[in-house]
């Protein structure tokens, strides 16, 4: 099997496996499996901040989230020791789930590792695809999720939104800092005005 053969059939499962998902969201009035919706706007903004990425990179985006409610919050316990082990989990499940798809398909060891590194956020701010899924993950968020996540939660002040917005830049590389400023962002309107007091723009 070619690399350009390997990669196509490594997307179509993710898809496959993503399109399963039971919860759904709204995209422009219709409704979507939400992790397959999720996947496609990580492609969509890896395409805009980074148009040169390779393949690896293209498939540690698309499965940035794969299968994401076979692990629910649930599980854990609900505190912030339970969270942060949930966030683990999911790292490591989204990592081993994209491997096996990438072996199934013929990708060797090597490919298949450093994508694994990727979804499993190994080494960001070291290594240079884990900051990249982190960057576009951050940017995925400010222009499709933020809005949605400040009406699920009005109990936020102000200053819990600044702590918020401000931890979300932390975790950009400057290059996603500078691209979120760019223009090149939809920024949720109604957060504008905290967004900028929060950067301090």
């Amino acid at each position: 099997m070619s690399v350009q053969q390997a990669y196509s059939q490594t997307l179509a499962l993710i898809d496959s496996a993503n399109s399963a998902d039971p919860n759904q969201a709204i995209d422009n009035g219709n409704s979507r499996p939400k992790e397959q919706l999720y996947a496609e706007r990580m492609t969509d903004m890896l395409l805009r901040f980074k148009p040169d990425a390779d393949e690896l990179q293209h498939l540690a985006a698309r499965a940035q989230h794969i299968e994401r409610w076979k692990t629910p919050r649930s599980n854990y316990p609900m505190d912030k020791q339970g969270y942060m082990q949930w966030r683990t989990g999911l790292y490591r499940y989204h990592a081993d789930r994209v491997g096996e798809l990438m072996l199934q398909s013929g990708y060797d060891t090597e490919s298949i590792e450093r994508v694994k590194k990727a979804v499993g956020k190994k080494g960001i701010k070291v290594n240079p695809d884990s900051q990249l899924i982190e960057d576009i993950a951050s940017l995925v968020f400010i222009e499709h999720y933020m809005f949605d996540f400040a009406q699920q939660h009005p109990e936020y002040d102000e200053a819990k939104w600044i702590g918020i917005i401000q931890k979300t830049w932390r975790k950009m590389s400057e290059q996603g800092q500078a691209f979120a400023l760019s223009g090149q962002l939809k920024l949720p309107e109604p957060l504008v005005p905290v967004i900028q007091k929060a950067l301090g723009v």
